[in-house]
């Protein structure tokens, strides 16, 4: 049109990236639902987990190591999860992952395959502490997708992990809701926000990352997988992505144990009490029995 310039392609990219990347932050961030919460007690011994002095009982003789999702931290994911498995009788960890330089409290950010690294050490601190052959890992969004099957697929993990549950993992990598789509309008912009955020955009359909991590079966035989999916999930798209295959695996949806449970990716991994039941039952499978819509309000 008459007066108006065409902004030069490399504006238009940073303007671009101006709006998707809040958006991606928002999206793939589900897992920081209190900052505040973060700065207070991130790395302490929160509400009763975090204590390394805890041995785990001949109940429960492994420890639970809980992994925050993309943007999430040691504290905030699990605010609810970690002192209901506290209660019943677990010794529970959680780890902060991915940080990137100057960037407090969100985490899950940096490279997946170094934070798998961070998991992997984490790990071994927590076996040496508590004398454990193995650990039991709880995982959501990154936290319980691509972060620890890269460990358990790459970094030889297998030996050290007994089980993996994940809410609303991003398995095989996720659409955004289509948004994803938008990294591609503009030849570089994919590579620009990788470089910024390489957590985000390695958990995209048609990352190289997911690429290698899915060049390899789903599991690792002598770990167990529990995936508990949400059909509501506006973050791992579509939600069947989040599903596992291989003989030692149970994808549950979580509407089939509650069909008036409406949480979405948020919600089934920091406060849905159905898919805490359906944890509880992964952790312990002899005394298992499945969630239904009365465990939202016990």
């Amino acid at each position: 049109m008459t007066g108006m310039r065409r902004l030069p392609p490399v504006r238009r990219l940073l303007r671009m990236l101006g709006t998707l990347l809040p958006a991606l932050a928002l999206l793939l961030g589900v897992g920081a639902a209190a900052p505040a919460a973060a700065d207070a007690g991130a790395g302490k011994v929160s509400r009763g987990w975090n204590d390394f002095s805890c041995k785990p009982s001949s109940e429960h003789p492994r420890p639970v190591v809980l992994i925050h999702g993309t943007l999430g931290n040691s504290v905030d994911n699990w605010l609810f999860l970690a002192p209901y498995l506290k209660n019943r009788g677990y010794c529970v960890f959680s780890l902060d992952y991915g940080q990137l330089p100057g960037v407090p409290v969100f985490n899950g950010l940096g490279p997946v395959e170094k934070s798998s690294a961070q998991l992997s050490a984490y790990v071994d601190r927590v076996r040496e502490a508590t004398g454990a052959p193995k650990v039991d890992l709880v995982g959501h969004s990154q936290g319980g997708g691509v972060m620890p099957r890269y460990y358990l697929n790459f970094l030889d993990g297998a030996g050290k992990v007994n089980s993996l549950t994940a809410l609303a993992p991003s398995n095989h990598g996720t659409t955004l809701s289509g948004l994803t789509k938008l990294m591609d309008l503009i030849p570089g912009a994919r590579q620009a926000i990788h470089g910024l955020t390489p957590g985000l955009t390695d958990q995209a359909v048609g990352s190289e990352f997911i690429k290698k991590l899915n060049s390899r079966p789903d599991t690792v035989p002598g770990v167990s997988y529990t995936v508990i999916a949400t059909k509501y999930d506006e973050v791992v798209t579509p939600y069947q992505t989040a599903y596992l295959s291989g003989p030692n695996v149970r994808n549950i949806l979580l509407q089939d144990r509650c069909a008036v449970d409406l949480s979405e990716h948020l919600a089934i991994g920091t406060i849905d009490r159905v898919a805490f039941k359906e944890v509880a039952n992964a952790l312990d499978p002899s005394h298992a029995s499945p969630a239904t819509c009365a465990d939202m309000v016990s």
